[in-house]
C-alpha cells in the first residue's frame, strides 16, 4: 500500500471517531447541566479543554458562552476540531481512497456530509441540539458499520483500526482527565450529585449501560476509573482499545518499534494505582498515558507516513501536552 493511501485511511478513521465523540459530548453535557444545580454545574468549557481547542478558541476572543462554545464545537470552519471541519477532512480523504474503499462508503459519508453541511444551524438551537447531534452518531455509526461489513481485511483495514482505536483511546483520557478535574472536594451537601458527573463520563462514552451490565453496583469514582481506563471487554476503554492497536499493528512489517512503545503504555496503564489517585494525581496519570498515546502516533508516523505533517488539531495537542509534560529527546526520536 502507499504511505499516501495508508495515512488517508488512517486520517479518515480519526476524524470520523473525533466528529461522533464530540457530537456525544455536546448532547451529554446539555443534559448534565438540566441535572446539577447552578453553583455545582461545570459549564461548557470543559469541552473546549477536552477536544484540546483551548488555545484557539482564546486566539478567537470568543465569550465562553454556551452558543460561543457550542457553536465553536459543531459548526466553526475555522476551528479544526469541529465536527463539520472533521467531518469535512474525513471527505476529503474518503474522496482520495475512492479506489480502494467499498462505493457504498463512499455514497454514505458524501450524502451524509452534503445533508449535513444544510442543517447545521439547527445544531446550535436548543430545541433542535438533541435530534441533530443524535443523528450524526447514528450516521457515523450506520458508516462504520458499512466498513466493518464491507472493507477487505487487508493493509486499508489495518490502518482503519489503528486510527480509529488511537483517537478513542486519546479522547477517552480526555475525558476522563477534565471531567475529574471538574469535581470539587467531597462534601455532604455536594455528594448526591457525585455519581451525576462520573455517570456523565460513562454516557459520554456510550458506556453507562455496559457499565452496569458488567459491575452490576453503583456509580462510584473507583468503579468508573477501572472500566473507563482499563476494563478488558468495553471497546472504548483505553487499555482495549491500545490492545486492538497492539493487534492491528502485528500484522504489519517494521511494527517492532511501535509494539515497543504501546507495550510501555499497556505496562505504564496496568500497573496504575487507580484507587489511590487523587485529583491532581489522576491528572498527571491522564497527561503521561496521553504524552504516551502521542508517542504512539509519531512511531506509527514516522514508520508509515515519510514527510507527513500532522493536522494542525492534533498539533495543538500535541503541543499543549509536550509544554505540560516534557519528553527526553531519546524518548521523541523514531528510529
Amino acid at each position: 500500500m502507499l504511505a499516501r493511501v495508508a495515512e488517508n485511511v488512517y486520517w479518515l478513521a480519526r476524524y470520523l471517531e473525533r466528529a461522533e465523540n464530540t457530537a456525544r459530548l455536546i448532547s451529554v453535557n446539555t443534559n448534565l447541566l438540566l441535572d446539577l444545580p447552578a453553583g455545582y454545574a461545570p459549564g461548557w468549557e470543559p469541552l473546549v479543554d477536552i477536544s484540546g481547542g483551548r488555545e484557539l478558541f482564546a486566539q478567537q476572543q470568543k465569550r465562553p458562552t454556551e452558543r460561543e462554545i457550542v457553536h465553536f464545537l459543531i459548526a466553526d470552519q475555522d476551528n479544526p476540531g469541529s465536527i463539520y471541519s472533521s467531518l469535512r477532512s474525513a471527505r476529503e480523504n474518503a474522496r482520495s481512497l475512492r479506489d480502494s474503499f467499498p462505493a457504498e462508503a463512499w455514497e454514505l459519508l458524501n450524502q451524509f456530509f452534503l445533508d449535513l453541511a444544510e442543517d447545521f444551524a439547527a445544531g446550535l438551537n436548543k430545541r433542535n441540539r438533541f435530534d441533530f447531534l443524535k443523528r450524526i452518531v447514528l450516521s457515523l455509526q450506520t458508516l462504520t458499520g458499512s466498513l466493518e461489513g464491507t472493507l477487505n481485511r487487508n493493509d486499508a483495514y489495518t490502518f482503519l483500526m489503528l486510527g480509529r482505536n488511537l483517537e478513542r483511546a486519546d479522547m477517552t483520557s480526555r475525558i476522563v482527565d477534565v471531567r475529574a478535574a471538574q469535581l470539587p472536594a467531597e462534601t455532604a451537601e455536594l455528594r448526591p450529585f457525585d455519581s451525576l458527573q462520573w455517570m456523565s463520563v460513562l454516557k459520554s462514552l456510550s458506556g453507562y449501560q455496559m457499565y452496569r451490565l458488567a459491575r452490576r453496583t453503583r456509580i462510584s469514582r473507583g468503579d468508573v476509573l477501572e472500566f473507563a481506563l482499563r476494563d478488558a471487554q468495553f471497546p472504548r476503554a483505553c487499555l482495549f482499545c491500545l490492545q486492538q492497536v497492539v493487534f492491528a499493528l502485528r500484522a504489519l512489517p517494521r511494527s517492532e518499534q511501535v509494539l515497543k512503545t504501546l507495550g510501555d503504555v499497556c505496562v505504564f496503564l496496568e500497573d496504575a494505582d487507580l484507587a489511590a489517585l487523587d485529583q491532581a494525581g489522576l491528572h498527571q496519570l491522564t497527561d503521561h498515558l496521553q504524552i504516551h498515546i502521542i508517542r504512539v502516533h509519531d512511531d506509527i508516523a514516522g514508520i508509515y507516513f515519510p514527510g507527513h505533517v500532522a493536522p494542525t488539531a492534533d498539533r495543538g495537542r500535541m503541543v499543549a501536552k509536550a509544554e505540560r509534560v516534557p519528553i527526553s529527546p531519546e524518548a521523541a526520536c523514531v528510529t
